[in-house]
């Protein structure tokens, strides 16, 4: 696995599924920041992995401390 990927599920805490969308969405695309003219698929994308996000976690039971 990639280094700069940060585990976003842990017995202390989930990331927030915003945050999880981002980094995923900067890792798939090769984009830390999106030009102008990419940004609305960009916000578009990680708005609907965060949702997808969300629904699993929700699904998920919690893990052990």
């Amino acid at each position: 696995m990639c280094r700069s990927i940060k585990r976003l599920r842990t017995r202390e805490g989930d990331t927030p599924p915003q945050e999880a969308a981002l980094q995923f969405v900067r890792k798939v695309s090769g984009m830390r920041h999106p030009s102008q003219r990419n940004a609305p698929a960009f916000d578009e994308a990680v708005s609907e992995i965060a949702q997808a996000t969300e629904r699993l976690l929700e699904r998920l039971p919690p893990l052990q401390r």
